[in-house]
Formats: C-alpha cells, sequence, structure tokens
C-alpha cells in the first residue's frame, strides 16, 4: 500500500513538472475570469456570463486564498489516479513501477503536464474521457465507481465543449458494452452534470438551462465560417436585427467577435461600449444560428467538419506557455484575495515574466513524433486486442474521445492549439498499456464487486 501511494504521488509530480519548472502553476487568462467567480468583496464573488459556476468554486475548495498550489497538485493527484486504474484495467493489476514509466513518459514526451499544471478546465477533458471509459469497461469496487461518477460529473459540467465528449463516450459505450450496467455507470455523470448547470444557471442566471449565452459563441463560429454572415447580408435590414449595422464588417474572425474591444458583440454602431454585449447579444443569436441551420445546413457541415480536421493537427503546448493577458486578468486576483507571498511567487515565475516559451523549448520537440506513434500504437492496438471487449474499449475508446473532443472545439469553437493538446496525449499512453502483457487475469469476484 506504502509502494502504491508514494508512486501515485511521485506520478503526480511527474506529470505537473512545468509548474516546478516555472516556479509557479501554469496561468491563462481565462484563470482570472474563474478566480473572479470566488474572488472577496468589492471585486466579488462574480457569476461570468459567458463560463460555467463550476471550475472557480472548485478552484477555492483547494486554494482557500491562501496558494494556487493547491488545486494544481489536486489535477496532478487526480489524473495520476486515473492512469493507475488505466494500467489495472489494460494488465490485470497496477505496479508502481509501471505506473512511473507511464507517468514519466506521459510527462516528457507528450503535452499532458502542459494541461495538467495548468489552471484551467482543460485538464478535465482527459479526465473525463477516462473515468467514463473506466466505468464503462473496468471492473472498480463501490467507492472507485462512486469517486469516477463524482469526478467525471464535475468535469463535464466544467466546460460545455465536455457534454458532446461526455456523450460520445456513452454512445460508444452502449454499442461496445452492450449490457446496462455499465451504459448506467458511464451515462450518470453525464445526468449528474446536466442537472448541476442547470442548478448553477439558475442559481446565477436565473434560468434552468444548460448555457444561458451559448448561442452567441455558436454564432461567432458561423459567421466566422460564412454561413451566418450570408444570412445577415440576405435578411438584413428587414430583419431588425442589431447585427444589420454590422453586416458588411462580417464575416470576421470569431475570437474577434467575440472579444475585441471594437466589434459588433462589444461597441454599439453609435460607438458606445456594450458592458456584457456577448450576453446582449445571445437572444438574437439564438434566432440568427437557428435561421443559418436552416437555410445552410451542409455549409454548415461542411465546414465543422474542416474545422475539426484542423483542431485534429493541432496539439501543442504553445498557448499554455505565453503570457497574454495575464497581467490584466490573472495578477489583479492573486493581488486581491492571496497573501502577498502567494503575489510574489506569481511575479517571480517564468509565465508572467514571459520567459516560459524559451524554458520549455527543448522539451517540445518530441510532442509530434510520439503523437504520430501513438496513433500507429492505437490501430494496431485496435487489431491485435480484437475481441478483448475490455482493452478494446478503452483503446478505441480514446480514439473516439479525442475525435469528439475535436469536433465540440474546433469544429463548433475555434481551433486553438491547447484545445486538441489536452486529450490526444492519451492515445500513445493508452494504447502503450494496453500492449502490455497482462499481468495476471482479473479475478471473477473483482466483477461481482466491481462493474462488470
Amino acid at each position: 500500500m506504502i509502494l502504491r501511494l508514494v508512486a501515485g504521488l511521485a506520478g503526480a509530480l511527474l506529470l505537473a513538472w512545468p509548474a516546478f519548472l516555472n516556479g509557479y502553476p501554469l496561468l491563462f487568462s481565462d484563470t482570472g475570469a474563474f478566480l473572479h467567480q470566488t474572488a472577496p468583496a468589492p471585486s466579488g464573488p462574480l457569476v461570468i456570463w459567458d463560463k460555467p459556476h463550476i471550475y472557480g468554486p472548485l478552484l477555492h475548495l483547494f486554494h482557500w486564498r491562501v496558494s494556487l498550489w493547491g488545486p494544481m497538485l489536486a489535477q496532478a493527484l487526480a489524473l495520476s489516479h486515473l492512469l493507475w486504474l488505466a494500467q489495472r484495467g489494460l494488465r490485470g493489476v497496477a505496479t508502481p513501477g509501471t505506473h512511473l514509466l507511464a507517468c514519466a513518459g506521459a510527462a516528457l514526451l507528450t503535452t499532458a503536464p502542459f494541461t495538467i499544471a495548468l489552471l484551467m478546465p482543460d485538464v478535465f477533458a482527459p479526465i473525463v474521457l477516462l473515468a467514463l471509459l473506466l466505468l464503462g469497461f473496468v471492473p472498480l469496487s463501490r467507492m472507485e465507481t462512486a469517486w469516477l461518477v463524482l469526478l467525471a460529473a464535475v468535469g463535464i459540467a466544467a466546460h460545455l465543449s465536455h457534454l458532446p465528449l461526455a456523450l460520445a463516450v456513452v454512445v460508444f459505450v452502449v454499442m461496445v458494452a452492450r449490457r446496462i450496467g455499465p451504459v448506467l455507470r458511464a451515462a450518470a455523470p453525464m445526468a449528474l452534470a446536466v442537472l448541476l448547470l442547470l442548478g448553477t444557471n439558475l442559481w446565477g442566471h436565473g434560468r434552468a438551462t444548460l448555457s444561458p449565452h451559448g448561442a452567441t459563441f455558436a454564432l461567432a463560429r458561423l459567421q466566422a465560417d460564412g454561413p451566418a454572415a450570408a444570412l445577415v447580408r440576405a435578411r438584413c435590414p428587414e430583419a431588425g436585427w442589431y447585427l444589420c449595422a454590422f453586416a458588411d464588417r462580417l464575416p470576421m474572425d470569431s475570437d474577434a467577435f467575440l472579444w475585441e474591444p471594437d466589434s459588433p458583440v462589444n461597441r454599439a454602431p453609435d460607438g458606445a461600449p456594450r458592458f456584457l454585449g456577448g450576453a446582449l447579444l445571445s437572444e438574437e443569436a439564438r434566432v440568427i444560428v437557428a435561421e443559418t441551420l436552416r437555410a445552410y445546413p451542409l455549409e454548415v457541415a461542411r465546414t465543422t467538419v474542416l474545422n475539426a480536421l484542423r483542431q485534429v493537427v493541432l496539439a501543442t503546448a504553445g498557448d499554455t506557455l505565453v503570457d497574454t493577458h495575464l497581467a490584466t486578468a490573472v495578477r489583479p486576483r492573486i493581488a486581491e484575495g492571496f497573501p502577498a507571498g502567494e503575489l510574489a511567487a506569481y511575479d517571480g515565475a517564468l509565465q508572467p515574466r514571459g520567459l516560459l516559451p524559451t524554458a520549455t523549448a527543448p522539451f517540445l520537440w518530441p510532442h509530434a513524433p510520439v503523437l504520430l506513434v501513438g496513433a500507429v500504437l492505437a490501430l494496431y492496438a485496435w487489431w491485435r486486442l480484437r475481441g478483448d471487449v475490455r482493452r478494446i474499449g478503452l483503446v478505441v475508446g480514446v480514439l473516439v474521445g479525442v475525435s469528439a473532443n475535436a469536433l465540440a472545439t474546433g469544429g463548433l469553437s475555434k481551433p486553438h492549439l491547447r484545445y486538441e493538446a489536452r486529450i490526444l496525449w492519451l492515445m500513445p499512453v493508452i494504447a502503450g498499456l494496453a500492449l502490455l502483457p497482462r499481468s495476471r487475469p482479473v479475478q471473477s469476484g473483482a466483477y461481482r464487486a466491481g462493474v462488470m
């Protein structure tokens, strides 16, 4: 037991090594918004219009306005434990040595540590995928089952892109497991996540909905790809939409549309700024999105698939390392809510000083070739393990998950470097573990006490 605990902790530390190189957990501009969700008065706490009220409170559960190292270590421990369970499911038993080898391989050869050390809900993409596959295909104790259901439910609710990811995995479990028990276990977290989103949005926005203003993001993608922009030009000015005044500026980049101060979302035709412009536009966005889908279904499908394919090949750690907007979006939240020593640690880290990309550059070159090798290994494992439902379920389930993630992020939002990097690393790790010899058959009692 002691060796297992030591291996789990050591694996977690390996998986979080970029934070130790940086001298602080990795941050993103959006991290500031999540900290704002539980920030002290007078600036907070705030209900952010474009983000579920999940990850911010979860961060607070582990930092208590003392240090952000706590949440980062919790993320690393969670994924270390999931990799332990995955090894046990694939090999029949988990050993400390193999666990450390798997964690070291993921840490040194893939993008995994740049997601795990980053305080963003991105970390829940691999957590959700692994947890649902384990629930669907691997014998687990009742305590392990309860833990994974809770972990996956929070992870699905933490980011809306995880809902289609979870749905794809549940459908995969239905098709492969073909048994009610595994299906119910895999589906339970998604049902709980939906309830969690409905409840928090009712509390925070007064509406029991999955996403109060998600239509604005769908509109941003559809106008950037062209169909919604064409619809606006065709229907205006008769439609009387707010966006009719900007028909000549569309299409434009989706990020610029959503966030630039002078975009149609954030500045009115008379030049006046629009506070929470994305929220103000959401009702009109629902109408335009619905009409666009009816008018241009094939074009929407084509551009969605192309964006998803582009997302698959964008899987690098680049945008998790930069200092963009940290000084204005994150540092004030640390300064107002944490001890002076924590702020000093942040200021002394490499990332806010713009030094982290150079410091990590020597470690990034293996990522692309390892992913290519991982794809080959996954396909080989699929062929070699045919007939072994459990191992096939985990290996092919990862392929389903990374594809669903690309569709949900690149296809429905916008291709970004970190979106696929956060989950594609599971492909070589799980395929590698699946191809190792099984240590021993799983005892039938484990099936009775677990899941199968």
